[in-house]
């Protein structure tokens, strides 16, 4: 059982896959502190290896010498995903399992990680901290050592997702100041928090979210309009989306508006309803110093279905203003709309032949796509502009875009 401890040690989740599949015990004790593998993986936040140890039958809820289980000692750490992954291996979780880790979490969320560190290791020295970035969710934590505990600050994520999970509706304002603990929408607490209101969709948590928007505090404001933008879009699971035509219900908030990442968050959940009042607000930030908001206005003009009868000469104009923009982000987004405008104004293919030249090459590969989604045989000879592709990115699928012109031009040939 040796290769066992070294591959969950190692964080080998294949060769632990491997090992349980070839006869290995899945609670084999590590010879070390003589704990099973599984609280190696919680104690190194390794959720993959983690995963592959429940699903080779490791027990979560393992009674340790201290105490403790696999699952109240992922609880403690303030380790969100392994918690759910620890929590949701056994269906349904005990009711006392259930009970010990609300409560757990409750009690970390509300005492704080420096406090409840200080209080279990009883040292008031100072407190490392590092930042840790989850590279496949987004999400970012603060992890804190002292002395011989490290724990993560997901608490209040821990619990917002257990809450959830139990069919616990916790109170609006609560959920809210979880999130303001966490100043930054990159937070797993924050996200969590975000895509937990998101999922309530009903006409009191949309008038409570829309009514956040009054608040003084930009980050109670921000937190609204995130949340806002996960009601519209609804859940793709069941197939609801109550609240998709509602954008047009933020205008006033995003006309008076003055923070520019307040704004864009805003104008973000807008553009997926369509209405000329939406159009209005775009067309009033053509200027605004942050690129984050002329990114977006593109996507608040009207278009219909064909992308073409509902486009005014000014909103033309607009983008065509905005495909000429200092920033990156922004040429992007104007190549983007540009090339699914199905008018046939000729400077919206010189348009797209001009940023066939950008010195950035997503934004050559949007506007070659463009032109061969257009039909413009000028997508042949500025594929070539593309350049040398990174070998380490995945493939983009636009960049069969000319291919595909070619074809339908061959077929229309009789060819």
């Amino acid at each position: 059982m040796e290769n066992l401890v070294a591959a969950v040690r190692r964080g080998d989740a294949d060769e632990v896959r491997a090992l349980l599949e070839s006869g290995a015990d899945p609670d084999t004790l590590d010879g070390t502190d003589g704990l099973p593998v599984l609280c190696l993986a919680v104690a190194a936040y390794d959720t993959p290896v983690a995963e592959a140890l429940l699903q080779g039958g490791a027990d979560p809820l393992r009674p340790l010498p201290d105490g403790s289980t696999p699952l109240t000692r992922a609880v403690d750490g303030g380790a969100h995903l392994l918690t759910h992954a620890l929590a949701t291996s056994r269906i349904p979780l005990p009711a006392p399992a259930r009970a010990e880790l609300l409560a757990r979490a409750r009690r970390w969320s509300e005492a704080g990680a420096d406090a409840e560190l200080r209080r279990i290791t009883g040292l008031c020295g100072p407190v490392e901290r590092i930042r840790v970035v989850d590279d496949e969710v987004g999400w970012w934590c603060e992890q804190l050592t002292l002395g011989p505990v490290t724990v993560r600050d997901e608490h209040r994520a821990v619990l917002t997702s257990m809450e959830a999970l139990y069919g616990i509706r916790t109170p609006f304002d609560e959920l809210v100041d979880r999130a303001i603990a966490h100043p930054d929408r990159g937070h797993v607490v924050w996200s969590d928090v975000v895509f937990t209101l998101g999922r309530r969709l009903d006409e009191e948590t949309w008038q409570w979210t829309r009514d956040l928007l009054n608040h003084p505090d930009r980050l109670h404001r921000l937190l609204a309009a995130e949340i806002l933008l996960f009601l519209i879009l609804g859940d793709f699971v069941k197939q609801s989306d109550p609240f998709w035509d509602r954008g047009r219900e933020l205008v006033p908030w995003a006309e008076q508006e003055e923070d520019p990442e307040v704004l864009a968050a805003l104008l973000n959940a807008m553009t997926h309803d369509s209405a000329p009042e939406i159009e209005a607000v775009g067309l009033l930030h053509l200027s605004h110093p942050d690129p984050r908001v002329r990114a977006l206005v593109p996507d608040t003009l009207e278009r219909s279905e064909d992308g073409r009868s509902q486009v005014t000469p000014e909103s033309l104009i607009t983008v065509l203003t905005l495909a000429g923009d200092e920033d990156p982000g922004v040429r992007e987004a104007a190549c983007r709309w540009l090339g699914h405008h199905r008018g046939s104004e000729p400077e919206v293919g010189d348009a797209l032949v001009a940023l066939t030249h950008d010195e950035r090459q997503p934004i050559r590969i949007c506007a070659v796509s463009g032109l061969a989604y257009r039909d413009d045989p000028r997508c042949v000879e500025a594929e070539h502009r593309i350049g040398p592709l990174d070998p380490e990115l995945p493939f983009d699928e636009r960049l069969m875009d000319v291919w595909r012109y070619q074809r339908r031009r061959e077929a229309a040939d009789g060819g």
